[in-house]
């Protein structure tokens, strides 16, 4: 989400709320495998990899963009960046040993993260002029 040319502003809240959507279904996918084996965790690592891109990607684009054009989101974005720091700890923890409980704990904070986001930003999103 870091370009941000005409074509993507139309629909930015949209392809945001889908790509978090992707990434709870990639998270789902890892919490439902049976086992914890090597295939699990290299899964683990390319699903850690996504969310931290996408975060990044946040950062660098979306966050910039929107507390220059809505000032007022500020300290929501203040607190999505936080929320973001908690994830990459977390995230750390899993890569580091991906058992149930830390995809739980992760799952639980991710999910909060994202609804808190849809809720104060994808309409907003939407109606962003290039």
């Amino acid at each position: 989400m870091s370009e941000f040319t005409p074509p993507r502003l139309a629909a930015l809240g949209n392809q945001l709320i889908e790509i978090h959507q992707h990434l709870r279904a990639l998270l789902d996918d890892l919490t439902d495998r049976p086992d914890f084996s090597r295939e699990l965790r290299a899964h683990c690592l390319a699903f850690c990899g996504a969310l931290e891109r996408h975060h990044t990607g946040e950062e660098r684009g979306m966050f910039r963009v929107l507390a220059e054009r809505h000032p007022q989101l500020r300290p929501v974005i203040a607190e999505l960046r936080r929320d973001h720091d908690q994830i990459a700890a977390l995230l750390r923890r899993v890569e580091a040993n991906p058992t149930r409980a830390e995809l739980a704990g992760l799952a639980a904070v991710m999910e909060s993260h994202f609804t808190f986001e849809e809720k104060r930003l994808a309409a907003v999103l939407d109606k962003l002029q290039p």
